[in-house]
């Protein structure tokens, strides 16, 4: 059996993009609407698509010893990071559902949480009527984002709504099992080169993820790796899509 590479998925045109119509992006953390979708989101706003977003977690975990920012602080700071992405990518930062779920431990299936999650999910999918929702890779190796998929997938029960999946970490952590495989989704690699540095723009929103990061008394806190980064300075990014759609 042929090993699966997402660099030979066929290219799209930059134009591509506009076949997804009004969308909404769930992301697992801030950050990962930039690194999964962020060429993507700033392809659709330049040609006037609406684009709202879904932060999942709250993210405090990337930092979870740090006293200069407990808590309450991280959270609201990841959040401003967020809005700040999201406008650099041209995205209207207001329009945000905040489902503020705890990072590292986003609830799945018949675990505490997550059916009042979906229905809130749900009811804004609903208030929105996107064509498309963006979400994680269904096996992207991140509890968050596995999470986040079976959340989706919920909300998503009876909608009629596209659903196409993003990579993050699959870049770096996939195992052979977590891929894609044969049969199982279509995929395609998306022109990103028109908003490229855009989508490097809102990377760099994220400066509590990026070193040297402004989150600086816990040396054990999570950072962006420059290996993981190089992924996502490609013009391109990696879609995947079932054959159910």
């Amino acid at each position: 059996m042929t090993e699966f590479s997402f660099a030979q998925l066929p290219m799209r045109p930059a134009d591509f993009a506009l076949t997804l119509g009004p969308t909404v992006v769930v992301a697992p953390h801030p950050d990962d609407e930039s690194l999964g979708c962020g060429g993507l989101l700033a392809l659709l706003r330049r040609a006037g698509v609406p684009v709202s977003t879904v932060l999942v977690s709250d993210g405090t975990m990337s930092h979870p010893n740090s006293v200069k920012f407990p808590p309450a602080a991280r959270r609201a700071l990841r959040e401003a990071e967020l809005r700040k992405a999201l406008t650099v990518l041209g995205v209207e930062a207001n329009n945000l559902l905040l489902l503020n779920l705890p990072d590292s431990a986003v609830p799945t299936a018949r675990e505490a949480g997550f059916a009042t999650a979906v229905t809130t999910l749900r009811a804004y999918l609903v208030q929105q009527q996107p064509a498309t929702v963006l979400v994680p890779w269904r096996r992207d190796p991140h509890p968050d984002h596995r999470a986040t998929s079976q959340l989706v997938a919920a909300a998503l029960q009876d909608l009629p709504i596209r659903r196409v999946e993003y990579v993050v970490w699959a870049w770096e952590r996939a195992a052979p099992e977590d891929l894609p495989q044969p049969g199982e989704v279509a995929g395609w690699r998306l022109d990103i080169a028109p908003t490229l540095a855009q989508k490097q723009a809102a990377i760099a929103a994220h400066r509590s993820q990026l070193a040297p990061s402004i989150i600086d008394d816990d040396p054990s806190g999570f950072l962006l790796s420059e290996q993981m980064l190089a992924h996502f300075a490609q013009p391109f990014e990696v879609y995947l899509e079932s054959a159910a759609n």
